[in-house]
């Protein structure tokens, strides 16, 4: 068992990303952005699942505009463009999932 923290620490400080955990082919990353804040478009070799702990971000997945919040999971292929942008302050966890 390991208890690994993810302080919110958008009162310090704009965005911050952390990488919190590697474990077999998964990654976890911990996102935090300021309103208004935005990831420039990329993509992943690998399946991603986002998980909003608070706060509201707005994704556009080759094209598609969703907007991800707590009371939801966004999953995304490999190799799907993406780009977001914060809607409010959020915490959200990444989870890169290798093949």
């Amino acid at each position: 068992m390991e208890l690994i923290e993810t302080p919110y620490v958008l009162g310090e400080k704009n965005k911050h990303i952390q990488k919190v955990l590697n474990f077999g082919k998964t990654q976890v990353v911990n996102m935090q952005l300021q309103k208004g804040e935005k990831i420039a478009e990329h993509d992943s070799m690998a399946d991603v699942l986002i998980i909003v702990r608070s706060g509201k971000v707005s994704f556009v997945v080759e094209g598609q505009t969703v907007e991800a919040a707590p009371d939801n999971i966004l999953h995304m292929n490999p190799k799907e463009k993406h780009s977001l942008t914060a809607v409010e302050p959020s915490d959200l966890l990444v989870l890169q999932i290798s093949p």
